[in-house]
């Protein structure tokens, strides 16, 4: 039973599992689009009613008053010269955003997102009017209106406010109509384009030549984003389902991304670092106010003073010493180097900037 135990451990350790195995293998579909099918932005200019008092000021908003007017005037009601006493604050002029998706049929429902352009406060409550959305050429291709929905929330009172999330933007679950679809028809084409999200020659060709095992000899790699896929006579909805389902097991290049407003750093997995010895150290002063009050004695003229004490506090991190970062086999091994420092992300930031200029990391270093 013992030899047994130790076989099946001896397997257990060895033998390749079939997770681990695919650990980093993904379908074609999540990392590749096809060329010229795509989502279409929209944009369009409307107003939001039934506010709580929160919407624009007239008196500031000039846009906001000439749009309600013209909107009434639309609907027969002439009030030009009466303009002067609208001081209502439940009426927003937004801006309507939205995405037409690829394959979008007339009658389809999309949704939007809208937000405010003039001095209003809080949308939570309003209804945005029929407002049309426009593409980039000028064309009408949906048309909006509806409920907005928010997640924010501001309250104030005499001497305290809150505010959760942006109140002044909201969104419509399919609150869009479309109008006018873009047509795409790929039962006519010949060939088609693949084109990877992330560029990379390696992964473009592994999803070549997976294609090639599968479909016959149908693909070739164009540049670093491009996989041509030459048809023929296969059908093109059949072909593209069997090739989005394909596995390929995708390339990244050894790359390290610091974003140093919100002190965030994402490593690759391909990092390395050559041999470094680092030392690193702050200057910290720290000045503290605590003053005392000085009274007179009993029956004495004296008066009451306040008397300042202040403390100073100098740490140069003496304590610190050289420390030696050796060339890691692994990203494991990397970061587990770096955490030896005991130093957090902002200082890490500037050991790896100060190690790239070295020349002792061998990655792509960005810095958002």
């Amino acid at each position: 039973m013992r030899t047994l135990c130790l076989m099946i451990l001896l397997l257990a350790t060895t033998m390749p599992w079939p997770w681990a195995a695919h650990a980093e293998v993904v379908r074609i579909k999540d990392i590749a689009d096809i060329e010229g099918v795509r989502s279409n932005q929209l944009i369009g200019y409307g107003l939001v009613v039934g506010l709580n008092g929160t919407g624009d000021r007239l008196n500031n908003s000039l846009f906001t008053r000439e749009s309600l007017i013209s909107m009434l005037e639309r609907l027969g009601v002439n009030i030009r010269d009466q303009e002067a006493k609208l001081q209502t604050r439940d009426i927003a002029a937004v801006m309507v955003t939205a995405e037409l998706p690829a394959f979008s049929h007339d009658g389809s429902r999309i949704d939007v997102v809208v937000s405010a352009t003039g001095d209003a406060t809080d949308l939570s409550g309003g209804t945005l009017l029929v407002t049309p959305l426009l593409a980039a050429d000028g064309d009408v291709y949906a048309v909006a209106q509806g409920q907005l929905v928010s997640s924010a929330f501001a309250a104030k009172g005499a001497a305290s406010s809150i505010t959760r999330n942006i109140p002044t933007s909201a969104h419509i679950a399919n609150g869009g109509i479309v109008e006018k679809e873009v047509a795409v028809d790929l039962r006519t084409r010949n060939e088609l384009h693949l084109s990877l999200r992330n560029p990379d020659l390696t992964t473009a060709r592994r999803m070549a030549l997976a294609i090639n095992a599968s479909l016959g000899e149908i693909a070739h790699v164009s540049d670093p984003r491009t996989v041509v896929l030459t048809l023929g006579g296969h059908n093109v909805i059949e072909t593209l389902e069997q090739v989005e389902d394909l596995f390929v097991q995708p390339d990244t290049p050894a790359t390290v991304v610091i974003d140093e407003a919100s002190g965030t750093i994402v490593m690759g997995d391909n990092v390395r670092i050559s041999t470094v010895a680092i030392a690193q150290g702050n200057l910290t002063i720290q000045v503290s106010e605590a003053p005392v009050a000085s009274q007179p004695g009993p029956l004495s003229n004296g008066s009451t003073v306040v008397l300042p004490r202040t403390t100073i506090k100098v740490d140069t991190d003496a304590g610190k010493r050289l420390g030696i970062l050796t060339e890691g086999p692994s990203l494991r091994d990397l970061v587990s180097g770096l955490n030896s420092l005991g130093v957090g992300p902002r200082d890490m930031i500037s050991i790896l900037q100060t190690i790239k200029a070295a020349g002792a990391l061998q990655a792509n270093l960005v810095v958002r």
